[in-house]
This record gives C-alpha cells, structure tokens and sequence, in this order.
C-alpha cells in the first residue's frame, strides 16, 4: 500500500514560536521500527484522542503494523492512566493494553509552541485520529482546514459523541448518553409486564461499549479511506466523521425498519432476544463448591433442526412437529419452551449440559468470569491472551488481549505494552522532526514538552 502512493508534503521546523515551511515530495511516512510485512506497515498515525474510542482506535491499526504516535499533555498523560485499578508503578494495566505498539509523546498543546509541534508530526503523517468535542481543534488551529493545505493526502479520522454536523454536534457526548440516546439503553433490562418498557433502570454493560464500539468504526473507516487513497490518482485526504450515536445505531439491527413498517417498538427482553426463540440464559445446578451461589448456562438452539435436537436431549419431543418448525412458530411459543428447557437444566450442573449438547451439537456456553476466561482451554490454544513485559530489568508482565482478528502472517504478540508517559518524546522529535538536543532541552524547561 504505502510503496504506490507519492503525496505532496510538506516538512516543518519549529522555533521556539514559528514555524517555517517547506514543500518537498514523499511516500508514505518511513517507519523504521517493527515487522515491514504487517497490513499497515508504513502508514504514520498522529493519535491526539484520549481515553477509549480514539485511543481504542489507535490501538487496532497499531497492532496491523502502523506507528502510532500518540500525544499526552505533559505531567498528567492520558487521564486513563490513572482509571479503575493501578500497578505497583501507579499506571492503570488498562491503559498499557490500550496504548501497546504505541509511541508516548509528551507536548501541552494549550501552548502555541506545542501546537506548532503537533502540526509538523501532522504535517508527516498519512492519518491524524482525535476525539475532542468538535471545534476544539479548529480553534487551536489544527483542523483538517489547517493541514491538509500542508499535507493534502491527510485522513482526518474524528470520533465524537453525535458527530461533526448536526445541531448536537457542539455537545460533549460520553459513551454512556450516547449508548441512550441511540435507543441501546432501552432494549437493555426487563420488561414490565403491564407497560411493555423498562421494569425500573436499564441494564448497562460493564464496559464502555459505545466507545469501543465507536473505535471499531474509526478504525474500519480509517482503512477505507487509506485504500479509498491508493486508488485515486490525486491521493486527496478525506475526513472520517465518527460519531458514537451512530456507531451505536450500527448494532441495532432491524429495529428501526421493524418499527417503520410495522411499527413495533422493541423494548428489553431480559437474558433472552426479541423474536428469536430458544436462546436464552438458563439456570443450573449450583457448583458444589458454592452452593450459595447461581449457575447458568447460555444455549441457543434458535437453528430449525438444533432445536429438534434440544428438544430431544430435554425429553420433551412433544414441543417439536409443525406447530415448532421454524423460529415464528416458537416466538407464538416461547414461554412453553422456555419452561421445559429451564425444568430440565435445573436438574443437572453447568458440565453436564456442557456435555450433552456438545455430543448433539446445540450451541452451549457456561457464564464465566475473567479468571476462567483467561485459564480457558481455548483461549490459551489460540493466543488470544498474551504476556507483555513492563519495565526494565525489575519489570512485570501484564496479560493482554491479542490481535484480532487473526490473519495469515500477523504476530499476535504486541510489541510493546503502552509506554511510561513522554517515553518517546527525545525520539520522535529528534529523529521526526529533525530538532537539535538544545531546541528539545529548551521546551522542556519552557514546559513545551514533558
């Protein structure tokens, strides 16, 4: 990809409070670190965002081969640093999941001289990601208006709550309002019987999944519009507009033509799915080891002839026949089944289920915790969790997801766990943006850099 592409740029060098400019002709931004046969090897990314969808973002074309630049305000860093649990060493693991493969560039840009760096690294990149509140970069003078006149084959990838246009497009927008207002929230609890909405608050996942969710789009549109780039002959940037109410809406099936031409609202629906039947979290006997405690197991036999089979192995073979064939017959139903596929899980234990319909071949799973998942035979075969080391001599590993998905060629295995904050600061600006020793010395004691 990167060997086809010649691009107009532009080179910059900073003084203290000005930058001087000059054109010249080059290939996608040289990369000298890591594998060179990896999807994005070549391709430079300004990572600008901060906590989870930018950064999630970065985190996926980091782990196909781009170098990933990303830039902290000096002394605090990312403020996901610090979130949920820390490390001996203070730093949050999660955000050395999040941040691997990446470089840590420590420049305030609230100060006009770090604004000036920031558009030179910009200025040398094929593709700049952030997620502040629309406008922001634009009144610091860094918007795509700002540098595509400097670097004209620049993808601009933007991550915000509602989008860059719009009428609620100025508001700030957290994955949590933005999950709501995208109707997800909704779906997401227990029915009340008599009002067919919420019985009392929805159910949240335990985890920023707009954001991620969010991440996953800017990540995917980043890469269309790389390719989009190669294919055409004037290399012109484009701008991803991401915006998390959608990212959202993007799950939500067929809600909203469902509602359009039938007018059915979906409201939630508990452990189980509206209009799909059986699937469904069932109980089981508890483990003896804490027999306190309730076990399920998840099964889903919505398939014509897994059904069949499940009914089979429940002994009640009087629920199948024409009246249960396909799944509208068992949506007219679902209560009947359920109560049989229930009767019969609650007389055996989590393994036993396990056990029979692996042998017949219904979709089972247990409800498991991190730990177990992390132990799983499965997820050890494939390397879906991997160790990466922290620190010097005196460091730690700290288990992390893999890459996903797996492709031919690609080393699970990140290169490196997020770095300590400014860690590449003297590199990246040394060997980048070719600035002296002194120069770097001088915005440090200016607090330019950290």
């Amino acid at each position: 990809m990167a060997s086809s592409i010649l691009s107009s740029r532009t080179l910059a060098f900073a003084s203290r409070s000005e930058v001087f400019l000059r054109p010249h002709v080059a290939t996608f931004a040289t990369v000298t670190d890591g594998p060179k046969n990896l999807p994005l090897s070549g391709i430079r990314v300004l990572e600008m965002g901060q906590l989870i969808a930018g950064p999630f973002a970065g985190q996926l074309l980091g782990q196909f081969g781009a170098e990933v630049i990303k830039v902290e305000p000096p002394r605090t860093g990312d403020p996901l640093r610090v979130w949920r649990e820390l490390d001996v060493d203070g730093t949050s693991p999660w955000f050395r999941s999040i941040a691997r493969n990446k470089k840590s560039v420590a420049i305030d840009m609230r100060k006009q001289e770090g604004r000036d760096l920031v558009k030179q690294l910009a200025v040398k990149s094929d593709v700049v990601i952030e997620n502040f509140k629309p406008g922001t970069l634009e009144k610091w003078g860094l918007g795509p208006a700002d540098l595509r006149p400097l670097n004209p084959s620049l993808i601009f990838t933007r991550v915000s709550g509602y989008g860059q246009t719009g009428p609620w497009a100025p508001r700030p927008g957290y994955a949590s309002v933005c999950e709501a207002e995208s109707g997800f929230r909704y779906i997401n609890g227990f029915l009340d019987a008599e009002t067919q909405g919420l019985a009392g608050p929805p159910v949240r996942p335990n985890i920023s999944l707009g954001d991620s969710i969010a991440g996953l789009h800017a990540a995917f549109g980043t890469v269309l519009a790389l390719l989009g780039r190669q294919r055409q002959t004037g290399q012109a940037g484009t701008t991803v507009d991401v915006s998390i109410v959608e990212s959202m809406l993007n799950l939500m099936e067929g809600i909203i033509p469902e509602y359009d031409r039938k007018g059915k609202m979906r409201g939630p629906s508990g452990s189980s799915v509206t209009g799909i039947v059986p699937t469904n979290a069932y109980p089981c006997l508890p483990d003896p080891s804490s027999p306190s405690i309730p076990t399920y197991i998840v099964i889903g036999a919505n398939g014509d002839s897994i059904y069949n089979r499940l009914m089979q192995v429940v002994k009640r073979p009087d629920l199948t026949g024409p009246s249960y064939e396909q799944n509208h017959h068992r949506v007219a139903r679902q209560a009947e089944i359920e109560r049989a596929i229930s009767g019969w899980t609650r007389q055996h234990t989590v393994d036993e289920v396990i056990e029979v319909m692996n042998k017949v071949g219904v979709p089972v799973g247990r409800v498991v915790t991190v730990k177990e998942v992390v132990e799983g035979e499965q997820v050890k075969a494939r390397g879906a969790v991997q160790d990466v080391w922290v620190g010097g001599e005196n460091g730690w590993n700290v288990k992390m997801q893999g890459t996903f998905p797996v492709i031919d060629g690609v080393d699970p295995q990140p290169k490196w766990a997020g770095p300590d904050l400014g860690f590449h600061t003297d590199e990246v600006l040394m060997r980048d943006l070719g600035l002296s020793s002194d120069t770097v010395s001088k915005l440090r004691t200016e607090g330019v850099i950290g």
